[in-house]
């Protein structure tokens, strides 16, 4: 392994051991250009900056990956940091290490937590540039993993982000690739960044339990190491350290003690084939008893990065031990995921790829995923999910292995095996039996989908879906129909409104269409109906914008009844250009669900959905319009509160000043009812929205002599 501090002369040597001399040249050659491009920078650390990038370049030396990996960690930082140009870099080192370089910058570039719709836009680069070539994010983990090994310096909000979005999203996509050294280093050190204290007493603890649990470990291992040798099975056997990322995890999500955790006894044993495997695995049964249940052959049904190995839990010595066998390929396959699939034809053009079918599935699913998002930030929570997988295995009629998170029901499954199948689905048999939808699957079953032409997905199975594939499939038909029925609807009260004002939608010019598109900034006219359709607009205020022209269109809103309202501010969205009233029956405040009613005269009178003084009637209840609030809106509203309270003395003056501690102002207090012992108070005061009266309410509610305050409605 390459030391932190160690020269490119250290890092030379331990390549010579797989590549030949022109290429270690070329990694030395693009070092020096680094240093040169980075004269003068140093790290938080007080460190030259040429140090950071000779230790990424280490880290994927360890994971023995190509040259032009390597010469992209030397030059990863060269254009964000230093201006130089991607097509100087293809000039002087080839067109793949520039595109390399130039995927790593836009990475390097992504914030994941700051602004979340910015840094949701830059994943998608991500899932472009893994696509293209998969060493960018490779190189991506070793510069993360060298930033988090060296944050010490950097000040606590930024230790605190880059430490959270390694737990979110590096260390969960190193374990998709199956690189599973680093991903357990991303997280123990995500951990203690986030969780220092915690990190430090979980550690005190294992160092504890580790001198107290040596003999027993060796104990069991001596035992293991002679019923192999009993058998004439070659195996080497190592002891699992459990990390403090894991250990705290089980902890917190399975409500274990730190001693439930660590009395397991964990081994994993190494050898030389697949059949061996399973001899051992018999050899270690016939040791100790197997527990039912806690058997796992991940060798016959891979996981989807790679991995595999046979999982089995045994009692024995009065303890649980749980054991990994594998063959040594496995176990680099294990540690180092696909990074173990780039190998070297020294005659040949550079890289080839073994056995790396699961990986360019998974990052498939995410373009698929990224092309049928409606937003960037939908696609990220998609695949989160997809980056957090517990396995199950499942067969097709004709015995394909279908690999599903745990979970996963009939419809996922659908969609794992092609959208047009899930988006048609209608029901399932689950070994050859009749079975629900969103029945959760269980590995080992066989599953049959049956579809119907002409079938829609149903809305209710985004309740139940758990991949991403599923999730962002069904999103996608439910938005395209829903589009294409609130255009419907939009156009229908459209004409209808346009018929009170004596014209026809046929009749509007494409220039005055055209108008009416600019002034309320969408993209289309289609659009323009699809927001009346969903309710987001107004058929009335658009259908007078279409008829009267640009004089309509310039006239600001007139709030009126909005005490200290700003002229032109608009409070109810959609009423720009209208005269807008709010109902002194009901007195609405921003948050109330409010409808809006057209009275001749008076523009568009605001009510809250439950006035008493709304029509019941089917006729007049259709002529109501849901109106939603604009945000950000900084006028004070009217409300009358009643409050009952005991007599005492000063009370009136403790309830106006716990108005006042909660940001109110009183416009009227009066005393309504009164006798010996109680009172009514009737107060009308100012808030901003329902949130403000709640905090009013609740300050005078905390007052010893109240017993009741409620809202008045006329």
């Amino acid at each position: 392994m390459v030391a932190a501090e160690a020269t490119v002369e250290e890092l030379a040597r331990e390549l010579s051991s797989y590549l030949d001399t022109n290429r270690i040249n070329q990694v030395r050659r693009a070092y020096y250009y680094a240093e040169q491009a980075h004269e003068g920078q140093m790290r938080k650390s007080g460190d030259r900056y040429i140090t950071h990038p000779l230790a990424v370049a280490g880290i994927l030396a360890d994971l023995r990956l190509d040259h032009q990996s390597l010469m992209a960690a030397m030059l990863h930082d060269v254009i964000e940091d230093t201006g130089i140009p991607k097509d100087a870099l293809a000039e002087q080192f080839g067109e793949d290490v520039a595109e390399l370089v130039d995927g790593v910058s836009k990475l390097t570039q992504i914030e994941f937590r700051s602004r979340a719709e910015a840094q949701a836009e830059n994943f998608q680069k991500m899932t472009l540039a893994m696509a293209k070539d998969i060493r960018v994010i490779l190189v991506k983990l070793a510069d993360r993993l060298h930033n988090m090994r060296t944050l010490g310096p950097m000040p606590y909000e930024k230790r605190l982000r880059i430490a959270t979005e390694t737990l979110d999203i590096y260390a969960p996509i190193a374990n998709r690739l199956g690189m599973h050294s680093i991903c357990t280093e991303l997280e123990d050190l995500g951990f203690s960044s986030l969780y220092p204290m915690r990190a430090k007493y979980i550690s005190k603890a294992v160092e504890k339990l580790r001198g107290s649990h040596r003999e027993i470990i060796e104990d069991i291992r001596g035992k293991l190491q002679e019923k192999l040798e009993e058998r004439g099975l070659p195996g080497r056997i190592l002891g699992r350290e459990k990390h403090l990322n894991s250990i705290y995890n089980k902890m917190k999500f399975k409500q274990k003690s730190f001693h439930e955790i660590m009395d397991v006894y964990a081994f994993r044993i190494i050898t030389d084939t697949e059949d061996n495997c399973y001899r051992i695995l018999g050899a270690v049964h016939s040791l100790y008893k197997p527990l039912p249940g806690r058997f796992k052959d991940y060798i016959a049904m891979p996981k989807s990065n790679g991995y595999q190995s046979i999982h089995t839990t045994l009692f024995g010595m009065h303890v649980n031990i749980e054991i990994q066998i594998r063959t040594e390929e496995m176990e680099h396959i294990a540690n180092n995921g696909i990074a173990a699939h780039w190998m070297y034809k020294n005659e040949a053009s550079g890289v080839t790829t073994i056995n790396q079918s699961r990986v360019d599935r998974w990052v498939k699913g995410l373009m698929e995923m990224r092309e049928r998002a409606d937003d960037s930030m939908e696609f990220v929570e998609h695949v989160k999910v997809d980056l957090f997988p517990d396995e199950i295995y499942v067969f097709t009629p004709k015995g394909r292995i279908m690999e599903l998170p745990s979970g996963a029901t009939p419809v996922d499954f659908a969609y794992a095996i092609h959208t047009d199948i899930g988006n048609a689905s209608v029901a399932c048999r689950i070994n050859r039996n009749l079975a629900s939808l969103s029945q959760p699957l269980q590995s080992g079953q066989t599953v049959e989908i049956i579809t119907a032409p002409g079938a829609r997905p149903n809305p209710a199975w985004l309740s139940f879906v758990v991949t991403g594939k599923a999730r962002s499939s069904i999103r996608h038909v439910l938005k395209t129909r829903k589009r294409t029925e609130s255009m419907e609807l939009g156009r229908t009260l459209l004409k209808r409104s346009l018929k009170g004002f004596g014209a026809k939608l046929s009749d509007i010019s494409d220039a005055q269409k055209q108008a009416v598109v600019n002034h309320n900034q969408v993209n289309s006219f289609d659009d323009l109906i699809s927001d009346i359709g969903l309710g987001n607009r107004m058929a009335y205020l658009v259908a007078r914008q279409l008829v009267s022209g640009n004089d309509v269109m310039d006239a600001p809103a007139n709030l009126e009844n909005a005490p200290d309202s700003k002229q032109g501010a608009v409070t109810i969205r959609g009423t720009e250009g209208l005269l807008v009233r709010f109902a002194n029956c009901c007195k609405p405040i921003p948050g109330d669900p409010v409808v809006g009613v057209m009275d001749s005269g008076n523009g568009m009178v605001i009510h809250s959905d439950t006035c008493s003084r709304l029509p019941e009637d089917d006729e007049g209840r259709a002529r109501l319009t849901h109106l939603k609030w604009a945000k950000d809106i900084t006028d004070e509203f009217s409300v009358e509160l009643r409050v009952e309270l005991e007599r005492q003395r000063g009370v009136i003056a403790e309830v106006a000043n716990a108005v006042a501690m909660a940001d109110g102002n009183i416009e009227r207090i009066s005393v309504e009812d009164q006798n010996a012992r109680f009172g009514i108070v009737s107060l009308v005061v100012h808030v901003n929205g329902r949130k403000h009266l709640a905090r009013v309410m609740r300050r005078v509610r905390n007052i010893r002599a109240v017993t009741h305050i409620g809202r008045v409605r006329h």
